[in-house]
């Protein structure tokens, strides 16, 4: 065994020799060498004597190359000192050389790095699956370095293509004179040399070498159109203009986020389809809602089910539109905040921030509790206990929208409270998301590491709550100092012109959001507390600003709904229908008890009527559920198939929450009062 391994180890260095030989004698090799391998007729004499002929090959291709290499280095040193060379034809000669330099060189070590990964095979047991996946991703990194080195070089023979195109012009422009329009349009040509070689990155070059980058084998995907003349054009203009969808291994998709060019201006096409195929039918599935009395979220909702992966798959450009959707968020708890005074909020700050601590709390608990039962691991019943104890902020905001804010002398506003928890609750996942790292280190540590993690996660906690002193410490400030210059500034430099002012809000709405994110708090409430900052000016503010924010508010929540449609996948509800439908039933239920248990536990004698309405809008579990749930199965901290069932249960939630919501309005809310928007 030890003697043909050692055979077929030098039949490999043999095989480049074989690229020079004539078909015959390359034949004659092949058949001694199978011979050999086979232990057929061959003799000890005859085995040295091919070795010895394969290794005088080797070498001597090797003396070759390192001739060549002498020779080059020679020519380059005389076109260096070649006075009757420009600049650019020795450049481009030069540059040549260089080269065919670098093609010898990766030639040799191609013939080197298939000799170690022989003996590596050689060396190791065909039984052994573990070595094999190890030496299948040796060779798999090796071809991906061969095959940037090969990319690189083919870059590098554009670029002497190019430097030959220019030093042929300069000899034909020395060769005859220019008129005034040739001289300026070569002026203009250089300049724009010039301007590329400024904003080009070098992005590639830049990052090959930094620490945890990994090459990837990906596949360039053109439109698949019919194929016609405008399209095949249309996919060659695109080609140029690196439009095109890449795939990885993975089967993730990519498109251009930055071009080398920038002065190109391009457009995502995939992402403009996108948002008008939404647009487009977002009002059919609108009207259907209306009709038959759902909230109209819900139809957008339906209209991304219909358009995602479980539909149609129209949607190309998913990360995009949900990118988009996320300020739809954004404005709808800046309006949110708009319309929640800062009187009110200190009326109820108490009930805010008690409930969902206490909510929390006890949702952990009974998960932990449950886990135990069902022998599931901490960490994933804290984490499904988390995720299921958020409501949906949103959803909550369109109930109230249009419902009435006052209610009797003294009690407490139900939408206030409400409000209040939800914005807590918002506080609450920007904490959760970081102490997510800690909890998966604690997945995976043993117990004699769980106190340094629970240390840990303390720290976490209290650089939140630091967190949460500074960004309102800083509303303090601006509402004392700030705000009210500012809003008059901009009242007066946008009368007759609306788009100063939406700038401005909007400016400050993202300056808030910076802020809360740059403190590790959520974005969520910077942009809740710009709006309620801007409230405290006044009655005609909140109007005026709240007349220009909605429609860009309402567009946007569009997206956002039909992105949540994007994850809904009913083949699998239907599937489970009985399971998740106990499971969703469960949720809502605890959820009412728990939030009616706490409330009554915390509010006024005078106001114990609206915990019903309350426990309602808190009785559902909330779109954020998909964020986390998607970082917890990337980290392992929860399988694929409790993912899905986080998923369904979210979704199943927020269908079933506006009945629940309407129960409850009709229970507690006298007759005429009732104008929810639901």
């Amino acid at each position: 065994m030890k003697a043909t391994g050692f055979i077929s180890l030098w039949m490999l260095v043999s095989l480049p020799c074989g690229q020079f030989a004539n078909p015959a004698e390359h034949e004659d090799v092949v058949k001694h060498a199978i011979k050999l391998h086979r232990g057929k007729g061959a003799v000890i004499t005859q085995r040295k004597q091919w070795v010895l002929e394969s290794c005088r090959k080797l070498s001597g291709l090797l003396r070759q190359k390192n001739v060549v290499l002498n020779k080059l280095k020679n020519a380059i040193r005389a076109v260096e000192k070649d006075a009757g060379l420009s600049d650019e034809e020795k450049l481009f000669q030069v540059h040549t050389f260089e080269i065919f330099q670098k093609e010898l060189n990766e030639s040799e070590n191609s013939v080197f790095q298939a000799i170690h990964g022989l003996q590596r095979a050689l060396q190791g047991d065909y039984k052994d699956v573990v070595n094999m996946k190890e030496s299948s991703r040796q060779r798999l990194e090796a071809l991906r370095e061969a095959a940037i080195k090969e990319e690189m070089e083919y870059v590098e023979l554009l670029a002497a293509e190019k430097h030959q195109v220019e030093a042929l012009k300069n000899m034909q422009h020395q060769n005859k004179s220019l008129s005034m329009l040739d001289e300026i349009l070569e002026d203009v040509r250089k300049a724009a040399d010039r301007l590329e070689e400024e904003i080009e990155e070098h992005a590639f070059d830049d990052n090959k070498s930094v620490r945890g980058v990994n090459f990837e084998a990906v596949l360039r995907v053109e439109e698949d159109e019919a194929n016609s003349k405008r399209n095949a054009s249309k996919r060659e203009v695109e080609d140029d203009l690196g439009l095109s969808m890449l795939i990885d291994s993975q089967n993730n998709q990519y498109i251009l986020t930055k071009p080398r060019d920038s002065t190109i201006p391009r457009a995502d096409h995939h992402f403009i389809k996108d948002i008008v195929t939404i647009g487009m039918l977002s009002l059919p599935c609108g009207w259907l809602c209306t009709t038959i009395g759902l909230p109209t979220m819900f139809g957008y909702i339906i209209c991304g089910v219909l358009l995602g992966p479980s539909g149609l798959n129209s949607i190309k450009s998913i990360v995009q539109v949900e990118t988009l959707g996320e300020f739809g968020v954004f404005f709808t708890l800046f309006l949110v905040g708009l319309e929640f005074s800062p009187e009110r909020l200190r009326k109820v700050w108490k009930i805010s921030l008690q409930g969902p601590c206490y909510m929390t709390v006890l949702m952990i608990a009974f998960g932990l509790l449950w886990g135990h039962l069902l022998q599931i691991r901490p960490t994933q019943s804290v984490f499904i206990s988390t995720c299921l104890s958020l409501s949906s902020t949103p959803l909550v905001s369109r109930f109230l929208a249009g419902s009435v804010r006052g209610d009797k002398e003294g009690d407490i506003d139900y939408s206030s409270v409400l409000l209040g928890m939800l914005v807590m609750q918002d506080v609450q996942l920007g904490l959760f998301i970081a102490v997510m790292p800690t909890l998966i280190q604690a997945g995976v540590s043993t117990y004699s590491s769980i106190f340094k993690e629970v240390l840990r996660i303390l720290i976490l906690i209290g650089q939140i709550l630091f967190s949460l002193a500074a960004v309102f410490l800083l509303c303090l400030v601006i509402k004392t100092y700030l705000i009210g210059p500012y809003y008059r500034k901009l009242h007066t430099e946008s009368k007759g012109n609306k788009e100063i002012l939406i700038l401005g809000i909007t400016a400050f709405t993202f300056l808030m959001l910076t802020i809360t994110e740059l403190l590790d708090v959520s974005m969520e409430l910077g942009c809740f507390l710009a709006g309620a900052l801007i409230s405290s000016q006044g009655h005609m503010v909140t109007e005026e600003i709240m007349c220009c924010i909605e429609p860009i508010r309402d567009f946007l929540a569009i997206i956002f709904f039909a992105s949540i449609g994007l994850h809904v996948f009913p083949t699998f509800v239907i599937y489970e229908l009985t399971v998740l439908l106990f499971l969703t039933l469960s949720v809502i239920i605890m959820k009412f008890v728990l939030a009616v248990l706490v409330l009554s536990l915390i509010l006024p004698k005078t106001s114990q009527y609206i915990k019903w309405i309350v426990s309602a809008g808190l009785a559902q579990v909330s779109e954020f559920s998909f964020v986390l749930g998607s970082r917890a199965r990337r980290a392992g901290i929860i399988s694929r198939e409790v993912y899905l069932l986080i998923l369904s249960v979210t979704t199943l939630s927020l269908l079933l929450a506006p009945a629940l919501w309407r129960a409850a309005i009709m229970k507690c809310v006298p007759r005429p009062e009732r104008r929810s928007s639901t």
